[in-house]
């Protein structure tokens, strides 16, 4: 375990400590968390040569998180770019880079995409709940302080490993952030068939926009009205990316926060790769739900890891 760290200058508005979450937990109500875009989180720890799972740092939106080495780390970052400084200079992610003493890190606004992943000499030291670093805001589980709660001002980050060579991400794998018109493939579900014709031909063939009503939760999609046959459902488990209509007609996409079980009919589900790029849609952005078969799905996930686990 490190003894030098980083010490919270300024808190953004939501900062977690998340790995790739809490599984075989949902029996007992409790969700899977982890990191929303788990392609940024892996390439953020692939960077350093760490563990895939190792646990970082979600930053969302930025807004003037800032952070103070107390000793000379290489981190890494990837995913969105939160206009990040080192001392006032830009930085850029999807890179590693080094700090010194007294430097300090901080996090602005979006410039592209929503969440930036920082990691960590063998990932971050936190204590494990339910076999996980992973922080949950909403059930109070993980983090610095095991309550789920955000960084705050004054807290400290150490780090489980010792610096290695850093790594340079190729340029033609660099995990691009969404522009509006992107697509989302998505797995249908069982109840698609009570949909009417009319709601499924508009929701594949029509955009949507992401709403402002979005955390980590669930993403909700403003467009046309869906409806059909089917009003409630009795309750089942939901799977991450499960797309939710509720009685008004919008879909609400659920993301690593969700409830384990809901009784909304269901269009499907988002794959895993197509969570990763909602997770990175700022409000306002247009989205396309476009439909996939399961092996499509499985393939583009494998070829995903492949990047990772070849090397």
């Amino acid at each position: 375990m490190s003894q030098a760290g980083l010490v919270v200058k300024k808190a953004g508005p939501l900062a977690l400590i998340q790995d790739a979450g809490r599984f075989g937990v949902g029996h007992l109500g409790v969700t899977q968390g982890g990191a929303a875009d788990w392609i940024a989180f892996h390439w953020a720890n692939w960077l350093l040569g760490n563990p895939l799972n190792s646990a970082a740092l979600e930053i969302v939106m930025g807004g003037g998180l800032t952070l103070e080495a107390e000793d000379e780390v290489t981190l890494a970052l990837a995913g969105a770019d939160l206009a990040a400084t080192l001392d006032g200079k830009p930085l850029a992610p999807n890179a590693s880079f080094s700090l010194r003493s007294g430097q300090e890190l901080a996090f602005k606004q979006p410039r592209q995409g929503l969440r930036a992943y920082l990691a960590f000499p063998g990932g971050l030291d936190a204590p494990e709940v339910l076999s996980s670093r992973s922080c949950t805001v909403r059930e109070q589980l993980g983090g610095l302080q095991e309550n789920g709660q955000p960084l705050m001002a004054g807290e400290r980050l150490t780090w489980r490993g010792s610096s290695q060579p850093p790594r340079t991400l190729p340029e033609n794998l660099t995990p691009l952030m969404p522009t509006s018109g992107c697509r989302l493939p998505t797995v249908l579900g069982s109840q698609v068939a009570s949909f009417s014709g009319n709601s499924l031909y508009q929701a594949f063939n029509t955009p949507w926009q992401v709403d402002n009503r979005a955390d980590r939760m669930g993403i909700r999609l403003t467009g046309p009205v869906l409806g059909g046959t089917l009003k409630g459902i009795v309750s089942e488990g939901i799977p991450l990316g499960a797309v939710q209509v509720p009685p008004d007609g919008q879909p609400i996409v659920l993301m690593n926060d969700r409830q384990t079980i809901g009784g909304y009919p269901r269009l499907g589900a988002l794959t895993p790769t197509a969570c990763a790029t909602l997770a990175q849609c700022l409000p306002g952005t247009q989205v396309w739900l476009t439909p996939v078969s399961v092996s499509q799905a499985q393939a583009a996930y494998r070829r995903q890891f492949a990047h990772w686990i070849s090397d």
